[in-house]
């Protein structure tokens, strides 16, 4: 296999990513949609809101055939599986894109309870992994030795068990992602199919660390939370001052799903050595975007493989106070969108997803060059009274006082709470430390103040608290499984509501 290694390292690109380089995104963009409709338009969700006439105006120019396409109503989950999705699940075909779908990937989302069925047809199963090998041809781009390209690549995500229902699969995306690997692939994949396929989550974990010597791993890919607890039980099980005596190839880490940024510190310990860190932005719904280049904290939006993109506003006129979208919402193209201003994102993909919010909420940091940064998701922004608290600024406050402080934060999280007439913040940290609470508090206001105005005005007006409560990391990731969640495509929720934020109360006061 070092021939693969010889062609990354000679930075062979595909054609993909060459018409990215020397298009512009508009045309990208349409051309991405025109097929789209093209394909969907006998199914019924195409008849139904005649997909055909839709692509009749795009010789009408740009605003032409965008106007047509918002006959299309936005969906959120609930709508688009109310509506449509539940008839694919039923095994009806050509619903809202050709065939019957065979799998439905179960969202591992932090906020709902129950899962959500998300159909990974045959194009949008193929789209992934083309964007799989373009972003790993994208390693051309880095200082990495020839050995790294012949070394394994360690993938730990939830089992690759599938269920059978009747006409379909489920499971997770990895799984599902797992059963169609190419075959040139399959000589790098650990921890191969056998262990992958566990269900169990700590007998998992338990095998990966017993056998991690018999393998040559250069590149890790995860949730950094799981990771990094792998990470630390194969260094306590073999007595290793770090992970690097038993890996010394390791060098990229491959990361999606949460901000690196809170785990950094203590992740950095395990090391032997400074390693790359690579961003990923694969959802359930579709591969959307990927770090090109090096130190570089900004992922490339996908424009030519099976997603056409809107973007929303992230502001009052377009979403309600919890974060549901308005039915009137204004969109824009990628052509009208501005940097630094907050959007969420609407998907129409080749899985038949139509206007369908993702959940999540991205800032443009180069519009010339597609580039974003996730900052938070629709639903978990703290705002009980202006203060407009992201993720972002959350993660980045945490990272900050971590790296002060030199304690090693591995979770948190943060709810919106009563305070009298007014409000307050109550945050919980997760950390085997032992920081002092009131300095912890006090550090994190004073940086969260320092990331958000709007905080800052807050803070001396109807948000009149914070309080901080220290707790073990284990009770995290203990919630976690008693949620049914552990496993490495799952997160413990940023922003705890009401029920939520009662049940979780109750299970830390055990």
């Amino acid at each position: 296999m070092a021939i693969l290694g010889t062609l990354l390292k000679k930075g062979i690109k595909l054609r993909e990513n060459l018409e990215q380089e020397y298009s512009s995104p508009l045309e990208l963009q349409k051309r991405e949609l025109k097929e789209l409709l093209i394909t969907a338009s006998a199914t019924e969700m195409g008849k139904y809101y005649n997909f055909s006439d839709i692509l009749l105006n795009f010789r009408k120019g740009q605003k032409g055939f965008y106007e047509s396409f918002k006959r299309i109503p936005l969906h959120d989950y609930n709508k688009i599986y109310k509506d449509w999705w539940q008839l694919s699940l039923k095994g009806v075909k050509n619903v809202t894109w050709p065939g019957r779908v065979k799998y439905f990937a179960l969202s591992s989302g932090t906020s709902e309870a129950s899962s959500k069925y998300i159909p990974v047809t045959k194009d949008m199963t193929k789209a992934m992994q083309k964007t799989s090998i373009r972003q790993i041809l994208t390693l051309s781009k880095y200082d990495l030795p020839p050995e790294l390209f012949e070394a394994g690549i360690l993938m730990i995500g939830g089992s690759t068990h599938l269920n059978k229902r009747g006409s379909y699969f489920e499971g997770d995306l990895s799984g599902i992602q797992a059963a169609r690997l190419p075959f040139w692939f399959q000589h790098f994949y650990k921890p191969g199919r056998k262990i992958a396929k566990t269900r169990k989550w700590d007998a998992k974990l338990e095998e990966i660390t017993r056998k991690a010597p018999k393998w040559d791993i250069g590149i890790v890919v995860g949730v950094p939370a799981w990771i990094q607890i792998l990470l630390e039980k194969i260094i306590a099980y073999h007595k290793l001052s770090n992970i690097h005596e038993i890996w010394p190839n390791l060098r990229v880490y491959v990361h999606g799903g949460v901000s690196f940024d809170p785990y950094r510190k203590g992740f950095e310990k395990l090391l032997g050595r400074p390693i790359y860190y690579i961003e990923t932005y694969l959802a359930s719904e579709g591969f959307i975007a990927y770090q090109t280049v090096p130190n570089h904290r900004s992922m490339k939006l996908v424009l030519n493989n099976g997603i056409f993109y809107e973007f929303v506003p992230f502001n009052s006129e377009n979403f309600q106070t919890n974060g549901e979208l308005l039915p009137e919402a204004k969109t824009v193209m990628i052509d009208e969108v501005e940097e630094g201003k907050e959007y969420a994102i609407l998907l129409t993909t080749c899985a038949g997803a139509w206007r369908y919010l993702i959940g999540d909420v991205i800032k443009f940091t180069s519009v010339e060059e597609c580039e974003i940064q996730i900052t938070g998701r629709t639903k978990h922004f703290l705002s009980l009274c202006g203060e407009h608290l992201s993720v972002d600024n959350m993660n980045k406050a945490i990272e900050l006082v971590s790296n002060e402080l030199n304690v090693d934060i591995k979770e948190f999280t943060v709810a919106g709470v009563p305070h009298g007439s007014l409000f307050a913040h109550h945050w919980f940290v997760g950390t085997d430390g032992s920081p002092d609470p009131k300095l912890l508090k006090e550090r994190l206001d004073h940086y969260l103040k320092e990331l958000n105005d709007d905080y800052a005005v807050e803070r001396s007006a109807a948000l009149k608290d914070v309080t901080v409560d220290v707790l073990p990391v284990g009770k995290f990731y203990d919630w976690m499984k008693s949620k049914g969640k552990a496993g490495g495509q799952t997160k413990f929720p940023r922003v705890l509501k009401s029920s939520q934020l009662e049940d979780w109360k109750s299970f830390i006061s055990k």
